[in-house]
């Protein structure tokens, strides 16, 4: 990985973009998304993390997150292996018309890394640190405009695997976001 895109200051409020290998659209069912929702649900009332802004699209993920305890990275990498974890393991067990090319797609990846059996997520996470309010803000409508321009929604907030509707029309949503000055 480039040392650019590493986190340096683990207190740092950064940008991250989470992806499945191959660009693989997994997280096309609610039940593998919702896994991912309840992962960050616990990542933020049990590992410290502040979440700004988040979206969920098929196959890759898009967070605006800070620790409260310096441990970021250490957090993205519990948060990543854990929902592949469950998410292999719900594949296995979901009705799922491309379970064996997913899994091929898994496994080959793990064998170009040597690592286990399956690998989910990309090692990267592309994260870019925010200092800025524009900056923020400028990251924040990117994640929310993601299934616009999908052409899943007309409106932002109308993406329910989004903080769209807790930001623009200050809605409560599923997880509890942070206030950018927290």
């Amino acid at each position: 990985m480039s040392s650019g895109y590493q986190i340096h200051d683990q207190y740092a409020t950064h940008f991250i973009t989470p992806t499945i290998v191959d660009w693989v659209d997994v997280l096309t069912h609610s039940i593998y998304r919702d896994i991912i929702m309840d992962s960050l649900d616990f990542c933020i009332k049990y590992k410290h993390l502040h979440l700004y802004g988040y979206v969920i699209m098929t196959n890759h993920l898009h967070l605006i997150v800070r620790s409260g305890n310096g441990t970021l990275s250490d957090t993205i990498r519990d948060f990543k292996k854990f929902t592949a974890t469950q998410i292999i393991e719900a594949i296995k067990n979901e009705p799922e018309s491309r379970r064996e090319w997913m899994f091929h797609r898994f496994e080959w990846n793990a064998s170009q890394n040597k690592r286990s059996s399956n690998q989910f997520w990309t090692h990267e996470n592309h994260p870019e640190s925010i200092f800025t309010l524009d900056f923020f803000n400028q990251k924040l409508n990117y994640i929310h405009q993601n299934p616009v321009r999908a052409g899943w929604v007309e409106q932002p907030e109308e993406y329910i695997y989004s903080s769209a509707k807790a930001i623009i029309k200050n809605i409560p949503g599923k997880l509890s976001l942070s206030d950018w000055y927290s």
